[in-house]
Protein backbone atom coordinates (compact mmCIF):
# COMPACT_ATOMS: atom_id res chain seq x y z
CA UNK A 1 0.00 0.00 0.00
CA UNK A 2 1.18 3.50 -0.64
CA UNK A 3 -1.02 5.57 1.21
CA UNK A 4 -2.28 4.75 5.20
CA UNK A 5 -5.00 2.98 5.46
CA UNK A 6 -8.35 5.04 6.99
CA UNK A 7 -9.41 3.82 10.53
CA UNK A 8 -12.70 4.58 10.08
CA UNK A 9 -15.77 4.21 8.30
CA UNK A 10 -16.07 8.60 8.51
CA UNK A 11 -12.44 8.49 7.45
CA UNK A 12 -12.73 5.83 4.92
CA UNK A 13 -16.28 7.38 3.15
CA UNK A 14 -14.84 10.57 1.79
CA UNK A 15 -11.29 9.02 0.41
CA UNK A 16 -13.75 6.03 -1.24
CA UNK A 17 -15.88 8.68 -2.93
CA UNK A 18 -13.31 10.92 -4.06
CA UNK A 19 -11.83 8.06 -5.52
CA UNK A 20 -14.92 7.40 -7.24
CA UNK A 21 -15.37 10.98 -8.33
CA UNK A 22 -12.36 9.88 -10.56
CA UNK A 23 -13.31 6.94 -12.48
CA UNK A 24 -16.61 9.13 -14.47
CA UNK A 25 -13.65 11.70 -16.17
CA UNK A 26 -12.24 9.37 -19.02
CA UNK A 27 -15.29 6.39 -18.80
CA UNK A 28 -16.38 6.13 -22.18
CA UNK A 29 -12.66 6.78 -23.99
CA UNK A 30 -11.46 3.84 -21.43
CA UNK A 31 -14.70 1.38 -22.55
CA UNK A 32 -13.21 2.17 -26.69
CA UNK A 33 -9.70 1.44 -25.88
CA UNK A 34 -10.03 -1.53 -23.54
CA UNK A 35 -8.30 0.25 -21.27
CA UNK A 36 -8.03 -1.10 -17.50
CA UNK A 37 -8.37 1.17 -14.64
CA UNK A 38 -5.74 -0.36 -12.76
CA UNK A 39 -4.61 3.02 -10.86
CA UNK A 40 -7.76 3.50 -9.84
CA UNK A 41 -9.04 0.50 -8.18
CA UNK A 42 -6.04 0.38 -6.36
CA UNK A 43 -6.61 3.52 -5.24
CA UNK A 44 -10.06 2.33 -4.23
CA UNK A 45 -8.33 -0.44 -2.10
CA UNK A 46 -5.89 1.96 -0.59
CA UNK A 47 -8.96 4.16 0.49
CA UNK A 48 -10.53 0.90 2.26
CA UNK A 49 -13.42 0.28 -0.10
CA UNK A 50 -12.54 -3.81 0.52
CA UNK A 51 -12.44 -3.29 4.04
CA UNK A 52 -16.50 -2.58 3.80
CA UNK A 53 -18.00 -5.71 5.05
CA UNK A 54 -14.93 -7.08 7.24
CA UNK A 55 -15.82 -7.00 10.78
CA UNK A 56 -14.40 -4.38 12.95
CA UNK A 57 -12.48 -6.12 15.06
CA UNK A 58 -10.52 -8.10 12.16
CA UNK A 59 -9.88 -4.20 10.97
CA UNK A 60 -12.91 -3.33 8.69
CA UNK A 61 -15.75 -1.22 8.72
CA UNK A 62 -18.66 -4.05 9.38
CA UNK A 63 -21.29 -2.12 6.68
CA UNK A 64 -24.09 -4.27 6.59
CA UNK A 65 -25.56 -5.42 3.73
CA UNK A 66 -27.70 -2.42 2.31
CA UNK A 67 -25.15 0.03 3.04
CA UNK A 68 -22.82 -2.15 1.00
CA UNK A 69 -25.20 -2.27 -1.97
CA UNK A 70 -25.76 1.47 -2.09
CA UNK A 71 -21.87 1.60 -2.09
CA UNK A 72 -21.84 -0.36 -5.12
CA UNK A 73 -24.30 1.72 -6.80
CA UNK A 74 -22.64 4.78 -6.26
CA UNK A 75 -19.64 2.82 -8.10
CA UNK A 76 -22.01 1.34 -10.83
CA UNK A 77 -23.00 5.00 -11.69
CA UNK A 78 -18.97 6.08 -12.05
CA UNK A 79 -17.84 2.91 -13.94
CA UNK A 80 -19.47 0.01 -14.29
CA UNK A 81 -16.71 -1.95 -14.13
CA UNK A 82 -15.82 -0.96 -10.20
CA UNK A 83 -18.78 -3.31 -8.99
CA UNK A 84 -18.09 -6.58 -11.04
CA UNK A 85 -14.27 -6.01 -10.81
CA UNK A 86 -15.50 -5.82 -6.66
CA UNK A 87 -17.96 -8.84 -6.93
CA UNK A 88 -15.24 -11.33 -6.26
CA UNK A 89 -13.67 -9.75 -3.40
CA UNK A 90 -16.74 -8.88 -1.38
CA UNK A 91 -18.41 -12.37 -2.29
CA UNK A 92 -14.82 -13.56 -0.44
CA UNK A 93 -15.38 -11.56 2.76
CA UNK A 94 -19.02 -13.23 2.30
CA UNK A 95 -17.76 -16.34 2.98
CA UNK A 96 -15.05 -15.72 5.35
CA UNK A 97 -17.82 -14.10 7.48
CA UNK A 98 -19.49 -17.44 7.77
CA UNK A 99 -16.24 -19.55 7.83
CA UNK A 100 -16.77 -22.20 9.94
CA UNK A 101 -12.87 -22.82 11.30
CA UNK A 102 -12.29 -19.95 13.82
CA UNK A 103 -8.49 -19.73 12.46
CA UNK A 104 -8.85 -19.54 8.86
CA UNK A 105 -11.70 -17.16 9.28
CA UNK A 106 -9.75 -14.85 11.45
CA UNK A 107 -6.51 -15.44 9.42
CA UNK A 108 -8.07 -13.84 6.39
CA UNK A 109 -10.61 -11.50 7.82
CA UNK A 110 -7.40 -9.66 9.25
CA UNK A 111 -5.59 -9.76 5.76
CA UNK A 112 -8.85 -8.56 3.81
CA UNK A 113 -8.53 -6.01 6.78
CA UNK A 114 -5.52 -4.49 5.99
CA UNK A 115 -6.46 -3.60 2.81
CA UNK A 116 -5.66 -7.11 0.71
CA UNK A 117 -8.20 -7.22 -2.46
CA UNK A 118 -9.44 -10.87 -3.52
CA UNK A 119 -10.15 -11.67 -7.33
CA UNK A 120 -12.35 -15.11 -8.50
CA UNK A 121 -11.38 -17.46 -10.36
CA UNK A 122 -14.46 -19.77 -10.40
CA UNK A 123 -15.33 -20.54 -13.70
CA UNK A 124 -13.75 -22.71 -16.59
CA UNK A 125 -13.99 -22.34 -20.34
CA UNK A 126 -16.64 -24.40 -21.79
CA UNK A 127 -14.64 -26.25 -23.90
CA UNK A 128 -13.00 -27.74 -20.76
CA UNK A 129 -15.95 -28.65 -19.04
CA UNK A 130 -17.45 -30.62 -22.28
CA UNK A 131 -14.28 -32.33 -22.34
CA UNK A 132 -14.19 -33.38 -18.75
CA UNK A 133 -17.80 -34.23 -19.12
CA UNK A 134 -17.32 -36.51 -21.57
CA UNK A 135 -14.39 -38.19 -19.96
CA UNK A 136 -16.56 -38.98 -17.36
CA UNK A 137 -19.59 -40.20 -19.73
CA UNK A 138 -22.14 -38.61 -17.88
CA UNK A 139 -24.50 -35.61 -18.40
CA UNK A 140 -24.04 -32.39 -15.42
CA UNK A 141 -23.75 -28.50 -15.22
CA UNK A 142 -20.62 -26.19 -15.01
CA UNK A 143 -21.22 -26.08 -11.31
CA UNK A 144 -20.34 -29.68 -10.56
CA UNK A 145 -17.12 -30.07 -12.75
CA UNK A 146 -14.44 -28.29 -11.69
CA UNK A 147 -10.93 -29.45 -13.52
CA UNK A 148 -8.49 -27.52 -11.92
CA UNK A 149 -6.88 -29.50 -9.30
CA UNK A 150 -4.71 -29.33 -6.56
CA UNK A 151 -1.95 -31.92 -5.94
CA UNK A 152 0.11 -32.68 -2.65
CA UNK A 153 3.57 -33.26 -3.28
CA UNK A 154 5.75 -35.24 -1.10
CA UNK A 155 6.08 -32.44 1.66
CA UNK A 156 2.77 -31.92 2.28
CA UNK A 157 3.07 -28.56 0.63
CA UNK A 158 -0.28 -28.24 -2.28
CA UNK A 159 -0.01 -26.94 -5.72
CA UNK A 160 -3.00 -25.29 -7.90
CA UNK A 161 -2.94 -25.67 -12.11
CA UNK A 162 -5.45 -25.08 -14.40
CA UNK A 163 -7.48 -22.89 -15.83
CA UNK A 164 -10.41 -20.48 -15.83
CA UNK A 165 -11.88 -17.80 -17.67
CA UNK A 166 -14.55 -15.11 -16.31
CA UNK A 167 -11.97 -14.46 -13.43
CA UNK A 168 -13.11 -11.43 -12.90
CA UNK A 169 -11.21 -8.95 -10.80
CA UNK A 170 -7.66 -11.35 -10.86
CA UNK A 171 -5.26 -9.38 -12.51
CA UNK A 172 -6.36 -6.44 -9.90
CA UNK A 173 -5.69 -8.82 -6.90
CA UNK A 174 -3.61 -9.73 -4.33
CA UNK A 175 -5.32 -12.95 -3.62
CA UNK A 176 -7.57 -15.42 -5.37
CA UNK A 177 -10.45 -17.29 -4.55
CA UNK A 178 -10.51 -20.17 -6.75
CA UNK A 179 -13.09 -23.23 -7.11
CA UNK A 180 -10.46 -26.80 -7.41
CA UNK A 181 -10.88 -30.13 -7.60
CA UNK A 182 -8.51 -32.56 -5.15
CA UNK A 183 -7.33 -35.12 -6.23
CA UNK A 184 -10.06 -37.47 -5.03
CA UNK A 185 -12.76 -34.75 -7.47
CA UNK A 186 -13.92 -33.07 -4.14
CA UNK A 187 -15.06 -29.44 -4.76
CA UNK A 188 -13.67 -26.69 -2.88
CA UNK A 189 -12.62 -23.10 -2.75
CA UNK A 190 -9.05 -22.27 -1.79
CA UNK A 191 -6.52 -18.92 -1.56
CA UNK A 192 -3.96 -18.87 -3.79
CA UNK A 193 -1.11 -15.04 -4.03
CA UNK A 194 -2.16 -13.71 -7.29
CA UNK A 195 0.82 -12.44 -8.48
CA UNK A 196 2.88 -15.60 -8.16
CA UNK A 197 4.70 -16.52 -11.57
CA UNK A 198 2.81 -19.54 -11.68
CA UNK A 199 -0.37 -17.43 -12.18
CA UNK A 200 -0.65 -15.87 -16.20
CA UNK A 201 -3.54 -13.06 -16.95
CA UNK A 202 -4.55 -13.50 -20.04
CA UNK A 203 -6.19 -9.92 -21.36
CA UNK A 204 -8.37 -12.27 -23.64
CA UNK A 205 -11.84 -10.75 -22.43
CA UNK A 206 -13.81 -10.42 -25.34
CA UNK A 207 -17.41 -9.21 -24.32
CA UNK A 208 -19.79 -6.04 -25.87
CA UNK A 209 -19.58 -4.77 -22.25
CA UNK A 210 -17.99 -4.61 -18.93
CA UNK A 211 -14.85 -4.29 -20.96
CA UNK A 212 -12.50 -3.29 -18.19
CA UNK A 213 -13.24 -5.99 -15.55
CA UNK A 214 -10.07 -8.42 -16.56
CA UNK A 215 -12.85 -11.01 -16.70
CA UNK A 216 -10.90 -13.11 -19.23
CA UNK A 217 -8.47 -16.36 -18.87
CA UNK A 218 -6.36 -17.20 -15.69
CA UNK A 219 -3.86 -19.75 -16.39
CA UNK A 220 -2.21 -21.53 -12.84
CA UNK A 221 0.79 -23.67 -13.04
CA UNK A 222 1.69 -25.16 -9.99
CA UNK A 223 0.57 -21.88 -7.26
CA UNK A 224 0.86 -22.49 -4.08
CA UNK A 225 -2.08 -22.59 -1.70
CA UNK A 226 -1.31 -20.17 0.93
CA UNK A 227 -1.46 -21.42 4.69
CA UNK A 228 -4.84 -21.69 6.06
CA UNK A 229 -5.81 -21.31 2.12
CA UNK A 230 -9.12 -23.99 2.67
CA UNK A 231 -12.17 -22.08 3.28
CA UNK A 232 -15.66 -22.31 2.37
CA UNK A 233 -15.74 -25.97 3.02
CA UNK A 234 -19.28 -26.37 4.58
CA UNK A 235 -22.56 -25.35 3.44
CA UNK A 236 -22.65 -23.12 6.56
CA UNK A 237 -19.88 -20.87 4.61
CA UNK A 238 -22.30 -20.09 1.62
CA UNK A 239 -26.01 -19.88 2.99
CA UNK A 240 -27.17 -16.80 1.46
CA UNK A 241 -24.07 -16.30 -1.64
CA UNK A 242 -26.33 -17.04 -4.45
CA UNK A 243 -28.55 -14.17 -3.64
CA UNK A 244 -25.39 -12.00 -2.70
CA UNK A 245 -23.59 -12.44 -6.09
CA UNK A 246 -26.93 -11.16 -7.98
CA UNK A 247 -27.55 -8.93 -6.03
CA UNK A 248 -23.99 -6.99 -6.58
CA UNK A 249 -25.35 -7.35 -10.37
CA UNK A 250 -28.41 -4.97 -9.42
CA UNK A 251 -26.65 -2.75 -7.60
CA UNK A 252 -24.11 -2.31 -10.36
CA UNK A 253 -27.88 -1.87 -12.81
CA UNK A 254 -28.89 0.67 -10.74
CA UNK A 255 -25.99 2.70 -10.79
CA UNK A 256 -26.48 2.58 -14.70
CA UNK A 257 -29.57 3.93 -14.97
CA UNK A 258 -28.50 6.91 -12.24
CA UNK A 259 -25.91 7.52 -15.10
CA UNK A 260 -28.58 7.07 -18.09
CA UNK A 261 -30.95 9.75 -16.19
CA UNK A 262 -27.97 12.15 -15.45
CA UNK A 263 -26.15 11.71 -18.66
CA UNK A 264 -29.25 11.94 -21.23
CA UNK A 265 -30.16 14.77 -19.13
CA UNK A 266 -27.15 16.79 -19.81
CA UNK A 267 -27.51 15.56 -23.88
CA UNK A 268 -30.95 17.36 -23.57
CA UNK A 269 -29.86 20.51 -22.05
CA UNK A 270 -26.80 20.74 -24.49
CA UNK A 271 -29.09 20.26 -27.63
CA UNK A 272 -29.20 23.36 -29.73
CA UNK A 273 -32.00 21.47 -32.18
CA UNK A 274 -35.04 19.61 -31.91
CA UNK A 275 -36.44 17.40 -34.89
CA UNK A 276 -38.98 18.86 -37.89
CA UNK A 277 -42.18 17.79 -36.05
CA UNK A 278 -40.79 19.03 -32.57
CA UNK A 279 -43.20 21.01 -30.71
CA UNK A 280 -40.76 23.53 -29.48
CA UNK A 281 -36.70 24.70 -30.84
CA UNK A 282 -36.24 24.22 -27.39
CA UNK A 283 -34.97 20.65 -26.61
CA UNK A 284 -35.46 21.17 -22.80
CA UNK A 285 -38.85 22.50 -23.49
CA UNK A 286 -39.79 19.73 -25.54
CA UNK A 287 -42.78 17.49 -24.62
CA UNK A 288 -41.23 14.58 -25.78
CA UNK A 289 -38.00 14.61 -25.19
CA UNK A 290 -39.11 15.39 -21.39
CA UNK A 291 -41.14 12.56 -21.31
CA UNK A 292 -38.23 10.39 -22.07
CA UNK A 293 -36.41 11.66 -19.34
CA UNK A 294 -39.11 11.19 -16.77
CA UNK A 295 -39.30 7.34 -18.13
CA UNK A 296 -35.80 7.32 -17.10
CA UNK A 297 -36.28 8.03 -14.15
CA UNK A 298 -39.01 5.87 -13.68
CA UNK A 299 -36.32 2.96 -13.80
CA UNK A 300 -33.50 4.59 -11.87
CA UNK A 301 -36.54 3.91 -9.11
CA UNK A 302 -37.49 1.00 -10.14
CA UNK A 303 -34.08 -0.18 -9.86
CA UNK A 304 -33.20 1.69 -6.65
CA UNK A 305 -36.12 0.43 -5.01
CA UNK A 306 -36.33 -3.10 -6.00
CA UNK A 307 -31.99 -3.14 -5.11
CA UNK A 308 -32.97 -1.83 -1.53
CA UNK A 309 -35.60 -4.43 -0.84
CA UNK A 310 -33.36 -7.84 -2.12
CA UNK A 311 -30.43 -6.02 0.29
CA UNK A 312 -32.97 -5.86 3.39
CA UNK A 313 -34.20 -9.78 2.78
CA UNK A 314 -30.83 -11.18 2.79
CA UNK A 315 -29.91 -8.81 5.61
CA UNK A 316 -32.84 -10.46 7.40
CA UNK A 317 -32.48 -13.75 6.44
CA UNK A 318 -28.53 -13.46 7.73
CA UNK A 319 -30.28 -12.25 10.87
CA UNK A 320 -32.62 -15.35 11.72
CA UNK A 321 -30.55 -17.86 10.36
CA UNK A 322 -33.66 -19.65 8.52
CA UNK A 323 -33.48 -21.80 5.28
CA UNK A 324 -36.77 -20.29 4.31
CA UNK A 325 -35.69 -17.22 4.95
CA UNK A 326 -32.54 -17.85 2.70
CA UNK A 327 -35.04 -19.19 -0.01
CA UNK A 328 -37.54 -16.26 0.48
CA UNK A 329 -34.47 -13.73 0.44
CA UNK A 330 -33.26 -15.65 -3.19
CA UNK A 331 -36.66 -15.52 -4.65
CA UNK A 332 -37.36 -12.18 -4.51
CA UNK A 333 -33.62 -11.72 -5.81
CA UNK A 334 -34.52 -13.57 -8.52
CA UNK A 335 -37.90 -11.27 -8.95
CA UNK A 336 -36.01 -8.27 -8.65
CA UNK A 337 -33.35 -9.39 -11.58
CA UNK A 338 -36.22 -9.64 -14.16
CA UNK A 339 -38.15 -6.30 -13.12
CA UNK A 340 -34.08 -4.50 -12.81
CA UNK A 341 -32.90 -6.34 -16.04
CA UNK A 342 -35.63 -5.42 -17.99
CA UNK A 343 -36.58 -1.67 -16.54
CA UNK A 344 -32.78 -0.75 -17.22
CA UNK A 345 -32.30 -2.31 -20.63
CA UNK A 346 -35.61 -0.09 -21.30
CA UNK A 347 -33.60 2.91 -20.19
CA UNK A 348 -30.94 2.31 -21.97
CA UNK A 349 -32.35 1.93 -25.60
CA UNK A 350 -34.97 4.59 -24.48
CA UNK A 351 -32.37 7.09 -23.27
CA UNK A 352 -31.48 7.53 -27.55
CA UNK A 353 -34.61 9.28 -28.36
CA UNK A 354 -34.12 12.23 -26.12
CA UNK A 355 -30.89 13.08 -28.13
CA UNK A 356 -31.50 12.36 -31.73
CA UNK A 357 -28.57 11.35 -34.42
CA UNK A 358 -26.20 12.88 -32.00
CA UNK A 359 -26.50 10.34 -29.23
CA UNK A 360 -25.02 7.71 -31.46
CA UNK A 361 -22.01 8.76 -31.77
CA UNK A 362 -19.00 6.98 -30.41
CA UNK A 363 -17.99 10.23 -28.76
CA UNK A 364 -21.35 10.44 -26.62
CA UNK A 365 -20.45 6.85 -25.73
CA UNK A 366 -24.06 6.22 -24.44
CA UNK A 367 -24.20 3.21 -25.86
CA UNK A 368 -21.99 1.87 -23.46
CA UNK A 369 -24.96 1.54 -21.13
CA UNK A 370 -26.84 -0.68 -22.94
CA UNK A 371 -23.70 -2.92 -23.56
CA UNK A 372 -22.96 -3.12 -19.97
CA UNK A 373 -26.50 -3.94 -18.93
CA UNK A 374 -27.04 -6.77 -21.28
CA UNK A 375 -23.83 -8.48 -20.46
CA UNK A 376 -24.91 -7.97 -16.76
CA UNK A 377 -27.91 -9.68 -17.39
CA UNK A 378 -26.51 -12.58 -19.21
CA UNK A 379 -24.39 -13.21 -15.66
CA UNK A 380 -26.43 -16.02 -13.73
CA UNK A 381 -28.92 -16.11 -16.71
CA UNK A 382 -32.22 -13.89 -16.01
CA UNK A 383 -34.04 -16.77 -18.51
CA UNK A 384 -34.58 -19.23 -15.40
CA UNK A 385 -35.62 -17.21 -13.28
CA UNK A 386 -39.39 -16.73 -14.12
CA UNK A 387 -39.62 -20.34 -14.10
CA UNK A 388 -37.56 -20.74 -10.79
CA UNK A 389 -40.62 -18.30 -9.33
CA UNK A 390 -43.12 -19.73 -10.76
CA UNK A 391 -41.89 -23.60 -9.95
CA UNK A 392 -41.91 -22.04 -6.08
CA UNK A 393 -45.71 -20.47 -6.32
CA UNK A 394 -47.86 -23.50 -7.89
CA UNK A 395 -45.64 -26.72 -6.58
CA UNK A 396 -43.33 -24.92 -3.71
CA UNK A 397 -40.44 -26.84 -4.85
CA UNK A 398 -37.26 -24.32 -3.55
CA UNK A 399 -34.26 -23.73 -5.29
CA UNK A 400 -31.32 -25.59 -4.66
CA UNK A 401 -28.36 -22.96 -4.13
CA UNK A 402 -26.06 -23.18 -6.63
CA UNK A 403 -22.56 -22.89 -4.30
CA UNK A 404 -24.28 -26.02 -2.06
CA UNK A 405 -23.35 -28.26 -5.09
CA UNK A 406 -20.66 -31.35 -3.87
CA UNK A 407 -20.40 -29.39 -0.50
CA UNK A 408 -20.96 -31.31 3.05
CA UNK A 409 -22.44 -29.48 5.87
CA UNK A 410 -19.94 -28.92 9.18
CA UNK A 411 -22.75 -30.71 11.17
CA UNK A 412 -22.74 -33.82 9.40
CA UNK A 413 -18.53 -33.80 9.31
CA UNK A 414 -18.48 -33.04 13.10
CA UNK A 415 -20.73 -36.48 13.20
CA UNK A 416 -18.66 -38.35 11.02
CA UNK A 417 -15.81 -37.39 12.84
CA UNK A 418 -16.84 -38.27 16.56
CA UNK A 419 -18.23 -41.70 14.79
Amino acid sequence: MTTAQPATLAEALPRIRAVLAEFPKGVGERDLAFEHPDTLIRALAEAGFGRLRVPVEFGGFGVGLPALFELLAEAGQADSNIPQIWRGHFTTTEVLRAETDPVVREHWLRVAGQGAVFGNAQSEPSAIVAEAVAAQGESTTGWGVTTTRVRTDENGDRFVSGTKFYSTGSRFADYIRAAVASEDGVRSFVVIPARHPGVTHVDDWDGVGQRQTGSGTTLFADVPVEPHGDIGRYRESLRGLDSFVQIVHLANLAGIARSLVAETTDIVRARTRTSLHALTQNAAADPEVLGVIGLLEARRLTAETLLRHAAQRLEAAHASGEESDYTAAYLDTSAAQIAVIEAVLDAATRAFDAGGSSAVRNSVHLDRHWRNARTLASHNPVVYKPRVIGDFVVNGVAPVPGYYTNRPSAADAEERTAQ
